[in-house]
């Protein structure tokens, strides 16, 4: 999860959340806990991928600037989402010496997983049209 979520932190700055027009919107509302740094966001659309693979889309949300929302245009299909709060904005998900994640993560569908992250089971959710969740970060 974390080799796959520095990834996606990577690639928040090279690729739009709209690069494809579709008549498929998935929008992402995130709840934080604080009011500082971003939320990174990897979309899937595959379990493989989900599993450990690259994410489809990526996003940059600025909590510190007020912004809440992720929007992506998509086509219609099986999507996973896994995203952290960057809440001292340096562009990584820190962990503990063990490799714990130190800062807030979800997935989608607020999937848990069980000793490490949900589980593509868990956290697949259709798009078909307009598609909204609500995540909240823990």
């Amino acid at each position: 999860m974390i080799r796959s979520l520095a990834v996606a932190a990577l690639l928040a700055f090279a690729a739009p959340a709209h690069a494809q027009p579709a008549d498929n919107r998935l929008t992402l509302t995130f709840e934080t806990g604080a009011e500082t740094g971003a939320v990174m966001v990897a979309l899937y659309d595959s379990e493989a991928a989900y599993e450990d693979g690259a994410p489809t889309r990526v996003a940059r949300v600025d909590v510190a600037a007020g912004q809440r929302e992720a929007v992506f245009d998509l086509p219609a299909g099986a999507y996973g989402m896994k995203a952290f709060h960057d809440v001292d904005g340096d562009g990584k998900m820190n962990v503990n010496p063990f490799g714990m994640p130190t800062e807030p993560y979800a997935f989608s569908n607020n999937a848990v997983g069980n000793m490490g992250p949900a589980k593509w089971d868990r956290a697949r959710f259709e798009v078909s049209g307009a598609t909204a969740q609500t995540i909240r970060i823990r």
